[in-house]
């Protein structure tokens, strides 16, 4: 369990980044909602690590992750926002470099664990292959693999989708399942799709605080029966707005579709709708 408590940080420039964030994080996928600037990534580096926070504590079981970030570092695996490779350097030869670093070595064992990574990542037959020559979705199936040396028990991944096309999202995410069953995996992102298919627990962070957590399900409960909607001119969106709290609108044949939330029917040509993770995310950021 990943216990993080009242934890606060402000950048040297003035930006208050996280302000007083809890949370109880389990065992299995937990997703991180929120809009780009909302305190997402702030977060996973605090975690992992990589700074310091202001104020607040972080207890991954017994480990004190402030006081002891060896021992953090030792059951963690990290895939940054922004994930380099050196670009003439095999996928094989990569990993070899990074598990001797991070302890493995005796070299049959070495050769066994990447042989096994790679084939979990279904990048084998790419083995030999500069990763400069990877795509997009090929660099972070890789960068999973690496963030998998060590059997970690925390596994953090940052905006893991941002950029990949709809096959290889599908790919990445169906990979995260696979692993994400007896370890806790924190998928930080703003694509709603990603949480809603892949989390068994979530929270929406925006402005450096936590809004709302929950099981999605459980989130979805709040809003049924509450979420209605009607296709309007473009002009009449802002009035719209004045008249109603408009959760969110969507451009659709040359209209728009306005979705509401209303604890009754506001009449007016409006229909009920199904509430979806989507109506939750923009319901919980403004």
């Amino acid at each position: 369990m990943l216990q993080i408590s009242n934890l606060s940080k402000t950048y040297p420039n003035g930006v208050h980044a996280l302000k007083n964030v809890s949370l109880t994080i389990d065992n299995g996928m937990f997703g991180l909602l929120g809009p780009n600037g909302a305190g997402k990534s702030s977060l996973m580096r605090t975690i992992a690590t990589l700074q310091d926070a202001d104020s607040g504590s972080i207890m991954f079981g017994d480990i004190d992750v402030m006081k002891d970030k060896a021992e953090l570092r030792k059951v963690l695996g990290y895939l940054p926002q922004e994930f380099g490779v050196y670009p003439n350097v095999s996928a094989e030869e990569m990993l070899h470099y990074i598990a001797r670093l991070k302890g493995v070595a005796d070299g049959r064992e070495r050769k066994e664990l990447v042989k096994a990574l790679l084939e979990q990542v279904n990048l084998y037959q790419h083995r030999n292959k500069y990763l400069a020559g990877y795509s997009g979705g090929m660099k972070q199936r890789f960068g999973i693999a690496q963030a998998l040396i060590g059997n970690p028990k925390l596994i953090i991944v940052d905006e893991p989708t941002a950029g990949l096309d709809p096959a290889e999202r599908l790919r990445f995410n169906n990979l995260l399942s696979e692993i994400g069953e007896n370890i806790v995996i924190i998928l930080s992102t703003h694509i709603v799709d990603d949480v809603s298919e892949l989390c068994n627990d979530m929270a929406i962070i925006a402005g450096g605080e936590v809004k709302l957590k929950g099981h999605p399900d459980a989130l979805l409960d709040t809003l049924r029966g509450r979420v209605w909607a009607k296709r309007i001119r473009k002009e009449e969106v802002a009035t719209y707005q004045e008249q109603y709290k408009v959760i969110l609108s969507k451009l659709s044949s040359g209209q728009v579709m306005v979705y509401v939330n209303s604890d009754a029917d506001p009449a007016n040509g409006f229909e009920a709708v199904k509430p979806t993770l989507e109506d939750i995310y923009f319901s919980n950021i403004a």
